[in-house]
């Protein structure tokens, strides 16, 4: 499979993914650390590729997302930003009310 293929497939599968170095539980770099602590504190369920492990995606994704860093927030196939948008969603509110109406619509 495509390397852009396998990232159409993880977007289309996961309502609410991010893209990050390490994992939610191990973070591997502050930027990382902070978006999955904010996705964790909405309190729902989210997909995480961990893109250490896997060079392709670290490669091909800023180019398929037009954006150059991770973390990479997407939700319901639409790349909502890195790491300094999510804290200020997540700030204003937004990123809580965004994440739970998809959680809530996918989980029906």
């Amino acid at each position: 499979m495509e390397t852009i293929d396998k990232i159409k497939q993880q977007i289309s599968e996961n309502p609410i993914l991010l893209y990050m170095k390490g994992s939610p539980k191990f973070p591997s770099c502050g930027f990382s650390a902070r978006a999955v602590e904010a996705v964790i504190n909405c309190q729902v369920p989210f997909g995480y590729v961990d893109i250490l492990t896997n060079p392709d995606i670290r490669a091909e994704l800023p180019k398929f997302a037009n954006w150059p860093t991770f973390p990479q927030l997407w939700v319901e196939g639409e790349l909502i930003g890195g790491c300094d948008i999510v804290l200020e969603m997540y700030q204003k509110g937004e990123l809580q009310a965004l994440l739970k109406e998809v959680a809530q619509k996918h989980a029906e």
